[in-house]
């Protein structure tokens, strides 16, 4: 027993010495598998892949390389993430086509198309205009890994806010922190969260910390908030 416990103790010493590890066969032969090879010239690369998005304003000027080591690409041209994210999927005819699958917690699923996700980020977005948010202002989003994560981060990029993302397994402390730093204008949060069969009460941890803080709560547990 104890030899096979030196063993064991050797070998995962030897592996933590190891930088790499090659995937299983089966997954490698399925896998698409095609290594990023260096153009001859990147600049001229880069710029007809960008020519694919959608952009509301051309750029003047590939790539500016005045300033090293500050380097800027595509000066002059304006475009929004949110946008190209979902409104040129939209309009292409791919509405109906899932944008990502979600699991939750405890074995749900949805599956929600570029429509859906559209529909909600306009929505949200407008949620946001109509609390007061305005371009350059901070937008704090302290949520589980919920479909609405997605939708508060594009509904902010599509109005110019700046979305302050917060770990949802931060304490509400620490969330009051980030949002002080940042001078955080409003916090998305949500009533519950469930973790491991537990149901934890964020917004109630949240008005505990920052009453004054305005919120936009997502209902997702039914607790009350």
């Amino acid at each position: 027993m104890a030899t096979d416990q030196q063993s064991l103790e050797q070998r995962l010493d030897e592996l933590l010495d190891v930088e790499s590890f090659d995937p299983p066969e089966a997954f490698a032969s399925a896998a698409l598998n095609t290594r990023y090879e260096q153009p001859d010239d990147p600049v001229a690369y880069w710029a007809e892949q960008a020519k694919a998005l959608d952009w509301f304003e051309p750029w003047d000027k590939d790539l500016d390389d005045s300033d090293p080591p500050f380097y800027k690409w595509f000066t002059g041209g304006k475009l929004n993430v949110s946008h190209n994210c979902l409104d040129r999927h939209v309009e292409a005819g791919n509405g109906d086509r899932v944008a990502f699958h979600w699991h939750g917690e405890e074995g749900e699923t949805r599956d929600i198309s570029y429509a859906d996700l559209h529909r909600d980020v306009q929505r949200f977005a407008n949620a946001l205009k109509d609390r007061g948010v305005q371009k350059g202002d901070v937008v704090g989003i302290y949520l589980p890994m919920i479909p609405e994560v997605a939708v508060a981060m594009l509904a902010c990029a599509r109005i110019g806010a700046v979305h302050n993302v917060v770990f949802g397994g931060f304490s509400a402390e620490s969330v009051k922190e980030r949002m002080e730093f940042s001078e955080a204008k409003l916090l998305v949060t949500v009533d519950g969260a469930r973790r491991k069969g537990k149901t934890a009460a964020i917004k109630e941890a949240v008005d505990g910390c920052m009453p004054d803080l305005p919120c936009i709560v997502v209902r997702h547990t039914g607790s009350g908030a």
